[in-house]
């Protein structure tokens, strides 16, 4: 009783946390769809929104949701049940909080011009990214039906993860699909997932077994 005792600041913190990056990030992207009136939101993936004005406030909030998808892996760690833990879920959070910094930093290419390596580079990390925190996602929720506490909201957070995995490669593989409506779909479906878990993290009436 005492450990999870202990255990509910930290938990309540990276929610915290996780709650303020995801904010800022889907707050900033939104806002800046309709600053940008010289880019066509279907057609124009996110991160061209980095190019021109704007940018700079739209590359900040990739910075600001790193550290919240680390703290959100961090707080799950330790919120769940000894035995419906997973070191696989937060490691695969930390990598795609790295990548989601390399794609702000590493501009992507943009069309009609010759093809560098920075671009190259944003392309994988954008992957990298996408890839795994879906995965993240997707086992997280996993570990929930593990977890009395948790296993009768292990349906819906799974079902919500495996709709973003799969629309992820749907968007990916299905290339008529309007690149900046494929992916801001992706997005905003991670994004309702990473608030779900972060709300219930920060709220802690359920994230500490005994």
């Amino acid at each position: 009783m005492n450990d999870a005792v202990d255990r509910l600041g930290p938990v309540r913190v990276c929610g915290t946390i996780a709650l303020i990056g995801i904010a800022i990030f889907a707050i900033t992207c939104t806002v800046v769809q309709f600053l940008r009136p010289d880019y066509n939101w279907l057609g124009m993936p996110l991160s061209f929104y980095v190019i021109g004005p704007y940018g700079g406030t739209v590359e900040a909030s990739y910075f600001a949701l790193a550290p919240g998808l680390i703290a959100l892996g961090a707080g799950w760690y330790l919120a769940l049940a000894r035995p419906a833990r997973s070191a696989a879920p937060l490691l695969l959070f930390v990598v795609s909080a790295i990548a989601l910094c390399l794609t702000a930093i590493e501009i992507t290419d943009v069309p009609g011009r010759p093809q560098t390596l920075h671009g190259l580079i944003h392309v994988l990390a954008a992957l990298t990214t996408f890839v795994c925190v879906t995965v993240a996602m997707l086992l997280q929720s996993w570990r929930m039906r593990a977890d009395p506490r948790w296993r009768a909201h292990f349906r819906s957070v799974f079902a919500l993860a495996a709709i973003a995995f799969v629309a992820l490669w749907t968007y990916a593989l299905i290339r008529h699909i309007p690149r900046g409506l494929g992916e801001k779909t992706v997005i905003v479906l991670i994004l309702a997932w990473l608030w779900r878990a972060a709300w219930w993290l920060m709220r802690g009436d359920r994230a500490l077994p005994g």
